[in-house]
């Protein structure tokens, strides 16, 4: 398997990032009663460059409605763990077709703790896109590809403060607004692909309302 160089340092930093510098852990007392999930980190070389693939989740959604998105979801008793659950729900998503996907590494489990869920992150490598577009439309309002460079630019980027006072990062970009896990992974990757920029950590908004763009 062949990937970019800019992907391959994208993998060295991965193997120096450790998740417990930006998402909690649970003990595995509480891991072994947690739903287990994965996300498809698909990085692909678009027009402006490298970029990554999102989606944004409809409005009515139970559980994070109209939040913007990685691809992915439960791993099924059927699927042959986190990577075939990560290609098949990103296929169920948005259309794309597997076949033309490497999976280049997955991250270690991470917990997102108001949802009860573990979740891997598969990165790969798009090394044959195709067409997409929100497939399951119940679920996915809208599905774009990211430039890295729109988020990596400091205009785009701010913090959050949650009800508790916790702050992570978030980006405003493709019409979203990124936040939560997805935008702790994405400030993760940015560092580690080295690709981040300086940018003003003192700009700080409350944390999104429920059911409204996150």
């Amino acid at each position: 398997m062949t990937c970019p160089e800019w992907l391959q340092r994208l993998l060295v930093g991965l193997r120096e990032l450790d998740p417990a510098t930006f998402l909690l852990r649970p003990g595995d007392d509480i891991a072994e009663g947690l739903r287990k999930a994965a996300v498809l980190v698909l990085f692909g070389e678009g027009p402006d460059g490298p970029d990554v693939l999102l989606l944004q989740r409809t409005a009515h959604l139970r559980h994070h409605p109209g939040q913007p998105a990685f691809p992915g979801g439960g791993i099924d008793d059927t699927d042959d763990g986190p990577i075939e659950a990560a290609l098949r729900e990103a296929q169920e998503e948005t259309g794309l077709d597997p076949s033309g996907i490497d999976v280049i590494a997955t991250l270690p489990e991470l917990w997102i703790p108001p949802t009860g869920n573990l979740v891997t992150p598969v990165i790969a490598w798009w090394r044959e896109p195709s067409e997409v577009a929100p497939e399951d439309r119940f679920e996915v309002a809208s599905v774009a590809r990211v430039p890295v460079s729109k988020l990596a630019d400091p205009a785009n980027r701010l913090s959050v403060r949650g009800p508790r006072g916790y702050v992570s990062p978030a980006f405003r970009v493709a019409d979203m607004f990124v936040w939560g896990f997805t935008a702790a992974v994405l400030d993760r990757l940015l560092a580690a692909g080295g690709w981040e920029q300086s940018w003003d950590r003192e700009v700080v908004e409350p944390f999104p309302e429920l059911g409204g763009a996150r």
